[in-house]
């Protein structure tokens, strides 16, 4: 299973949400993320938060979801946009003709102060993506009807506490 997670920039949350994916999801799935409109590198404090994890960051990077909509980009089962703003873009046609779902978060990029404030954001967003992408893999996902996947992946992020900072 291939998904495509869109930001507006992908700088924070659709990388954080690349890199929960890809770990949990182990064999299971490919997570790729990309940005409408990318900044061109990755916001410094989701590397630093990732490397905390336990994560590899050296192949994170922002970049145009131009990348996921030509004839060799991969075969996309779902596309999950993380910010309002990429939600609400007219989208390119995505190779596989994926389900789309929108698990929306906060910028943690946008918190001002000290850097232990800006962390904690970080870590906020990382940690409710963590519980959804949880409850996405318990679901199935061999079970072959995309509509049925698309209503459960909006119930899991419906259910859960909002993320605020």
């Amino acid at each position: 299973m291939n998904i495509l997670v869109l930001c507006t920039g992908n700088s924070a949350r659709s990388i954080l949400a690349e890199a929960v994916l890809n770990r949990y999801g182990g064999e299971k799935l490919t997570a790729f993320s990309a940005g409408s409109k990318p900044v061109g590198a990755v916001n410094p404090v989701a590397l630093k938060l990732l490397k905390m994890e336990g994560y590899d960051v050296s192949g994170f990077r922002s970049k145009s979801w131009n990348e996921f909509s030509d004839n060799d980009a991969p075969d996309l089962d779902i596309v999950i946009t993380v910010c309002g703003n990429a939600a609400g873009e007219t989208c390119p046609i995505w190779v596989g003709a994926p389900i789309t779902v929108h698990w929306g978060f906060p910028d943690p990029a946008s918190v001002g102060g000290a850097k232990d404030e800006k962390l904690a954001a970080f870590n906020m967003v990382y940690q409710a993506l963590v519980k959804n992408v949880e409850a996405f893999l318990a679901l199935d996902l061999a079970g072959g009807n995309p509509e049925e996947l698309r209503r459960e992946m909006i119930d899991i992020h419906a259910g859960k506490e909002p993320v605020t900072f």
